[in-house]
């Protein structure tokens, strides 16, 4: 049963207030309380004043499920979508409000299979509020998503009149437009948001490919926690994916399955990645005390006991020595966990343990290893984002497995053979029972919607394959890319095509020491919450294009428009890239393999953090300033716009 109330605007028109309020009530599945009845019918009432006379339909309470919410009134009329949200009562046109129907516009427009080529126009009426006339007629970007317009409500019909007479295109079916298939691709902090009020993870994906993809990999992994915990058995899983396809989503998806601690499914799912399990924590803790109406502080512990940072976890199983509440461990980005000796110098400098002598997978698997029952290790792995001195990656966990669990049975990725997870020896010699499942891959990417080749194209990027041209000429014909000498050209632009609440940042590489000169200060400590979370008037925030978050912030998050500045630590020479770092008062060469490709994957990172545009500001340099000579930047410009990037 659908969850809205669909009609034609001649049976809409022709049937009570009354009528109408009941089937929407009926529609909505849940208990409507008796200010909801009342603003419908003044919604109601208002609609049918304003449609009388015209051919089309009307949608109310129409569900946007990527963004969790219910659009007031969608109005199809000829080739125009009208997007209308009500604010009953309100005696202004507020900014949260007017940034609330755009988002539907715009949710619509990426995500809505029939709205892709629609105009979409949307409307905010505050019922008490007198909106000075419209002088002009409101202006369209590219895609045909109109500026938000905001009407009292008996200027809504002559608005309509005025919209419908221009030459918009072709009429609008409307069977097909509610019929329509809706493709979200949610960032994960809308996805982790919708899994944790129990959303389906095939909700949250952008294609039926893609929901297909997660749901197999769901119930693989779930077999394996059933028949682990039936057979009394203890397992360890290797969920492999392309770039964006969603481990990091499968991976909350099993851990709101068993969110129960009092039962002994009870999972965590934890992460290395501090900034991510912060911003993800705060989210859900926000979310949650305003849907429950608890206090945040609740809120937040319970948060708190299904997101862990994996040192935490560590460190609280090394104080107590009893088996951990979970028996269901979810570990994302497992290849970045620490080796033996980063793990015993840590412990040593930092926690004051002189004799821990193991790696983190291996203490990891034994703080697991403690049930005398059954316990289910999950691995998320992916290749190419190491960022860390000191990551142990895949081949620790299992060389620990083979080493000191040879009980635990291991699940693989047929993928994980391949060369770029570089495990396939090892494998080969654990002497553990290993069982191959190719639903533990995850091959269909959805991270950007714009732009499914963006980590292809960065990639041939810094590895100076001429094949990066084509891959532009491709990516660019729905994803903005954009090149700059200019700070402030870079910074307009990307304030310029954010619309709602679109988020835009500025990132920039932490080894990027000289962008200080123009007041980008990356050693400058960002709270990864307010930078992420924080509203537009939040000098903290990202909107502000003030503080800069470098690729420790960044790695696993996203935001919808990026400001990538790129300094002389990563330049273009000798038809090569070199690596340096600044240190004291200079520019020193990197000479160490590993060291070169923690800073090329650094930028692989900053280049892939963009769902819909980016625009690259490479400065001038100065030639009065040594350590910002223009010889340090010409030829990294020259080489992205011989690789195609147009200039702004």
């Amino acid at each position: 049963m659908a969850q809205f109330l669909h009609k034609t605007i001649s049976d809409f028109c022709s049937s009570s207030t009354e009528a109408v309020v009941g089937e929407l009530s009926l529609a909505s599945g849940y208990d409507v309380k008796g200010t909801e009845l009342e603003a419908w019918s003044t919604e109601v009432e208002i609609i049918k004043r304003s449609v009388a006379g015209f051919q089309g339909d009307v949608v109310m309470e129409f569900t946007v499920p990527r963004l969790g919410k219910r659009i007031d009134v969608v109005l199809i009329i000829g080739a125009v979508v009208f997007v209308i949200e009500f604010k009953v009562g309100a005696d202004s046109f507020e900014s949260q409000a007017i940034q609330q129907v755009w988002d539907y516009a715009l949710d619509l427009k990426y995500f809505h299979r029939p709205s892709e080529h629609a105009a979409i126009v949307p409307i905010l009426i505050a019922t008490a509020a007198t909106a000075p006339p419209l002088s002009t007629f409101p202006k369209a970007r590219d895609d045909r998503v109109f500026d938000p317009v905001c009407l009292s409500p008996n200027d809504l019909a002559p608005f309509l009149r005025h919209m419908l007479a221009q030459p918009l295109g072709q009429p609008i079916s409307a069977h097909n437009w509610i019929n329509g298939q809706y493709w979200p691709t949610p960032t994960i902090v809308e996805a982790a948001t919708a899994l944790y009020r129990n959303h389906s993870v095939a909700d949250l994906a952008r294609s039926d490919a893609g929901a297909a993809n997660l749901t197999s990999t769901n119930q693989a992994l779930s077999e394996i926690v059933e028949r682990s915990r039936a057979h009394r058995r203890k397992s360890i899983c290797f969920v492999t994916g392309v770039p964006g396809s969603g481990k990091t989503l499968a991976g909350l998806n099993l851990a709101t399955q068993y969110l129960d601690s009092s039962s002994n499914m009870h999972s965590v799912f934890m992460s290395g990645n501090g900034p991510l399990v912060e911003v993800l924590q705060e989210a859900l803790a926000r979310d949650a005390s305003q849907g429950a109406r608890r206090r945040i502080l609740e809120a937040r512990r319970s948060v708190q006991a299904f997101i862990q940072n994996v040192h935490r976890f560590r460190d609280d199983c090394w104080r107590d020595e009893k088996p951990p509440v979970e028996h269901v461990a979810i570990f994302d980005e497992a290849q970045r966990a620490w080796t033996l000796e980063k793990t015993r110098d840590f412990m040593r400098r930092r926690k004051r343990i002189p004799n821990f002598h193991y790696s983190e997978p291996e203490f990891l698997i034994s703080c697991l290893d403690r049930h005398d029952d059954w316990a289910v290790i999950i691995c998320l792995v992916g290749g190419g984002q190491e960022i860390h001195t000191g990551e142990a990656g895949i081949g620790e966990w299992l060389c620990s497995i083979g080493r000191r669990f040879r009980d635990w049975r291991v699940h693989i990725s047929p993928h994980l053979n391949r060369d770029e997870y570089a495990v396939a020896e090892i494998l080969h010699g654990i002497p553990n029972e290993v069982v191959e499942d190719q639903r533990l891959h995850l091959s269909v990417s959805m991270r950007s919607f714009r732009a499914e080749q963006l980590s292809q194209f960065v990639h041939q990027v810094l590895n100076q394959d001429p094949g990066a041209k084509e891959m532009l000429h491709q990516i660019s014909q729905k994803y903005p890319l954009f090149l700059t000498r200019s700070l402030e050209k870079g910074k307009e632009w990307v304030r310029g095509n954010a619309r709602g609440s679109e988020r835009f940042g500025m990132i920039a590489s932490s080894q990027a020491e000289r962008l200080r000169a123009q007041g980008i200060h990356v050693k400058a400590p960002v709270r990864p919450v307010n930078w992420f979370l924080g509203d537009p008037d939040d000098v903290r925030s990202s909107f502000y294009l003030e503080d800069v978050a470098t690729e420790f912030h960044i790695q696993g998050l996203e935001v919808d428009w990026s400001c990538v500045v790129w300094d002389a630590d990563l330049r273009f020479r000798d038809k090569t890239f070199q690596n340096f770092r600044f240190r004291g008062n200079k520019w020193e060469r990197i000479r160490n393999i590993e060291s070169q490709k923690y800073q090329k994957n650094a930028y692989r990172v900053l280049l892939t953090r963009a769902r819909q545009g980016m625009v690259i500001v490479v400065p001038n340099g100065d030639k009065t300033d040594w350590t910002r000579s223009p010889e340090f930047y010409d030829q990294t410009y020259a080489y992205l716009k011989r690789v195609g990037l147009p200039e702004l």
